[in-house]
């Protein structure tokens, strides 16, 4: 998808799974156009760091391995720190090359996702991460009420040819579901607004009685015909944190990062509320089955209108979605610091 704005987007993307990531793993990943490695040290913690040793070019998450808090290169074993720095040369053990230094990535891990902060330029992150159980304080906020969304309620599609910003257009954009996915009513924006790098919106999914109009583009906007209401905020555009308010009250994590000026890597997740009772994180067969036959399957159907999508700058948009649509744009603006191909 060619798009006027740059693929180097600002702000917090998510890039796995917890438990993806052992205790001495090293891994190669590659997004922002950027060969990087990730290993998880011994004493837990992840990093992600420029993936080229400065010393001959070898890619250290093929093939390099955790010593401690660094990371060993698979070539002539210099080890790199969680800082980016040369912590050690086996040939010259009392000289590292402080010169040298890799770029690093700050990751946080939240509720068994990962998350890395990027900045074209390398500058620290501009904002928190949101915590997804703080963020909706009307709802339940104890993550042990929930059974873990890895593996049982995750999922990820990779080298989709979508912008992040064309992900957060869905989230004014309520019409597609009755094509798309098929839904028998049409959802309405109940409330939006932008807050720095937030966006928040409140969408109703009116029962099917409030619309039983005889006009299939009918939509109620009474608030209080909502058979289900999904509060979500857009932290940038990097993801967005949904909670649900209605028959399933569960939460969900929507996710696209791109992977270089092409394609997006994308990530979904599930906390879906514990039966009653309840004590083990892990999900009973029924639940999974649910789960999986209501949301895990339907989630990645965007993803065929977004191989072959083409972006329109002006698009002629219906005046019931016009406002929020173009806000969101103008909103998205923020999150590119640097031209498109920069």
């Amino acid at each position: 998808m060619k798009v006027p704005f740059t693929w180097k987007v600002t702000g917090w993307f998510m890039i796995g799974w917890s438990a993806e990531f052992e205790v001495g793993d090293v891994r190669a990943l590659h997004y922002f156009g950027e060969d990087l490695a990730a290993y998880r040290d011994q004493s837990g913690q992840l990093h992600v760091l420029e993936a080229h040793c400065k010393h001959l070019g070898a890619h250290v998450g093929h093939g390099g391995k955790v010593v401690g808090d660094c990371v060993e290169c698979p070539f002539h074993g210099w080890r790199w720190g969680p800082d980016g720095t040369n912590r050690y040369i086996p040939y010259q053990p009392d000289r590292p090359n402080r010169g040298l230094t890799l770029r690093t990535y700050p990751v946080q891990e939240q509720y068994g996702c990962i998350f890395m902060w990027h900045q074209p330029e390398g500058k620290e992150p501009q904002w928190e991460l949101p915590d997804i159980f703080h963020k909706f304080p009307q709802f339940e906020t104890d993550p042990n009420a929930y059974y873990r969304p890895y593996p049982e309620f995750s999922s990820r599609a990779d080298a989709i040819p979508v912008h992040p910003q064309i992900v957060a257009e869905n989230g004014p954009d309520s019409s597609h579901f009755r094509y798309v996915h098929g839904a028998s009513v049409t959802p309405v924006c109940l409330h939006w607004e932008h807050v720095d790098e937030e966006w928040r919106f409140l969408t109703g999914w009116p029962s099917k009685a409030s619309e039983a109009t005889g006009n299939p583009g009918a939509r109620s906007t009474d608030p209080d015909k909502m058979a289900l209401r999904i509060h979500s905020h857009f932290s940038g555009l990097g993801f967005a944190m949904s909670a649900f308010e209605g028959s399933s009250n569960h939460r969900l994590i929507f996710a696209c990062t791109p992977v270089d000026d092409e394609v997006s890597d994308m990530f979904y997740s599930i906390w879906w509320p514990k039966l009653p009772g309840e004590t083990s994180d892990i999900p009973p067969d029924h639940v999974r089955a649910q789960v999986e036959k209501q949301f895990l399957k339907t989630v990645w159907e965007d993803c065929d209108i977004w191989r072959y999508q083409k972006y329109i700058e002006h698009p002629p948009l219906a005046k019931i979605d016009a406002k929020p649509y173009m806000a969101m744009r103008k909103w998205a603006t923020q999150f590119y610091e640097v031209p498109a191909n920069a």
